[in-house]
């Protein structure tokens, strides 16, 4: 794709994926701080590759289909003001003997350029969208993208990809092929088994590339997945809805013998399957059952991100200021910075915050003070850069808009519990200490209850250390005394009488909290 100017004044850019079973589009607003805001994102299941693979030609009822669709997003993302449109075609539209007709039409009826990429472009897209979603921690992990043409594989861990495939599996593909999608009737475990026969050989020499490389998570992309999760979810009793729903290799035998030993009609109303994928959804099955049981993966998590969302991160690698790698960042951080940044906060008290706690932190475990490590520490941080986001709505009672702010963002890469700890001890920085009986809480198991208690006292000096935002307070260590106290050594670059004053306030939840006398003594830092 060719390049484009650097975006980051508030422009809006459109991301369309034409998939084989479905169109996607991402609208996003790049903010002049390097976050970026998304404004909508829609799917519609087309089938563009509906009754293409025997013929090797894109219907003119399907190319109908895609030209409606195509017209009504590129409406949608000028009116919402973008002045860039990237659309990707993937496997029906690459392998189509009609391609460059449909290409043209697009660009003639829906005036949309539309690029076809190739299927290893395919898959590293999609590594991208899913990768910088996730907190693999230099894990390396397999990701597995089922669409309807195609089944792209990547491995790779949070810095790049080592591997790349695309197979000619897909659930349309698949379905037209051994003619599911005609099927009214349930499935004969033989029929079955010569689909699962048929994904076995056309993906045997990926199977032996791959079983060298030593992936510790496996993660599925593809609405087909997310699909089979839920159903799986559904049968195991968790709930559906989850935020990283996954699927055990034992559960999805079950379902997919649930899947082909039910009749069409039937099939359309089981719980967490969408009704629209029912008659395609058998070969999905056939295509995760076999890889699994061939590479020996025991569970497959999934997530929502895909190759829409590589798009959205291949752009910013490629347009974004120098200096302002957020994407060399890790998920977790960069997905904390972009919240931040979205709601306007102001980043250098944050970051200065941030390192007052951590210094808190470090110095309390030093003093035998709590027992945390590395985690926790995280956590804290986090919670410290996020701790004013909440004025964004408004400065009374900021740190309530906190709290709804941090836990209802999807920040990626962490679990719900993670979330909850961090939304909870931004919110006690000020006014108020963690109750049980506070709604704030109620999600947070006895661990982590005992987590944002101790934590928020030193988020909360951290902040008083912190009140006039021009970096007073340079460095702040808490000292045992003796058994029964603590000194907070600060080192100041000027006077801090009112740094001083404010930390009188906590001063009692810190030693009730910790058990010892806290007493504080402070030094002029050297110039």
């Amino acid at each position: 794709m060719a390049r484009a100017p650097r975006r980051s004044d508030g422009s809006v850019v459109a991301f369309i994926d034409i998939g084989t079973y479905a169109m996607r589009l991402l609208l996003v607003r790049f903010n002049p701080n390097q976050s970026h805001t998304v404004l909508a994102e829609l799917r519609e299941p087309v089938r563009l590759g509906l009754d293409e693979f025997q013929s090797n030609r894109l219907q003119p009822d399907a190319m109908a289909r895609a030209e409606l669709v195509a017209a009504r997003f590129t409406q949608m993302a000028r009116a919402a003001g973008a002045r860039e449109i990237i659309a990707v075609a993937t496997s029906a539209t690459r392998e189509a003997a009609n391609q460059r007709e449909f290409v043209r039409r697009l660009r003639d009826r829906a005036r949309l350029d539309v690029h076809v990429i190739s299927g290893k472009e395919e898959a590293r897209l999609v590594y991208l969208g899913v990768s910088r979603s996730l907190h693999l921690d230099g894990r390396t992990a397999l990701f597995i993208d089922i669409g309807g043409g195609s089944t792209e594989i990547a491995v790779g861990d949070d810095r790049d990809y080592r591997y790349l495939d695309s197979l000619k599996l897909g659930t349309i593909r698949l379905a037209q092929l051994f003619q599911l999608d005609r099927t009214a009737r349930a499935l004969r475990a033989r029929e079955y088994a010569a689909v699962c026969d048929y994904v076995r050989s056309a993906a045997v020499r990926t199977i032996e590339r791959l079983r060298p490389l030593r992936c510790t998570l496996a993660v599925g992309s593809s609405g087909t997945l997310r699909n089979l999760a839920a159903l799986a979810s559904h049968r195991a009793g968790r709930p559906l809805g989850s935020a990283d729903p996954y699927l055990r290799r034992a559960e999805l035998h079950d379902v997919a013998r649930l899947l082909r030993s039910t009749p069409l009609a039937e099939r359309r109303t089981l719980p967490g399957l969408s009704p629209d994928r029912a008659d395609v959804i058998v070969a999905g099955a056939a295509i995760i059952e076999t890889l699994m049981d061939e590479l020996g993966l025991d569970t497959l998590h999934t997530a929502r991100q895909g190759l829409r969302d590589g798009l959205l991160v291949d752009y910013v690698l490629r347009h974004q200021a120098p200096g302002a790698a957020i994407y060399g960042l890790s998920p977790r951080r960069r997905s904390v910075l972009l919240l931040g940044r979205a709601c306007g906060f102001d980043e250098p008290h944050a970051e200065r915050v941030a390192a007052l706690a951590l210094g808190l932190f470090d110095s309390a475990r030093q003093a035998d003070l709590h027992g945390y490590g590395a985690a926790e520490r995280e956590l804290l941080e986090y919670a410290a850069l996020l701790h004013d986001i909440g004025v964004f709505l408004s400065f009374v009672n900021h740190q309530a808009h906190t709290y709804y702010l941090v836990r209802h963002a999807d920040l990626v890469g962490f679990d719900q519990t993670e979330i909850a700890v961090i939304a909870a001890l931004a919110r006690y920085h000020r006014k108020g200490r963690p109750r049980r009986a506070h709604p704030e809480c109620d999600e947070l198991d006895g661990r982590s209850f005992g987590v944002v208690s101790r934590l928020s006292v030193l988020l909360r000096l951290a902040e008083r250390l912190e009140r006039s935002h021009h970096g007073v307070i340079r460095k702040a260590l808490l000292r045992p005394v003796d058994d029964e106290t603590v000194r907070l050594q600060l080192t100041a670059a000027g006077d801090c009488t009112l740094e001083i004053q404010a930390i009188e306030k906590d001063r009692r939840a810190f030693e009730k909290t910790f058990g010892r006398r806290l007493v504080v003594r402070h030094a002029r830092a050297r110039t």
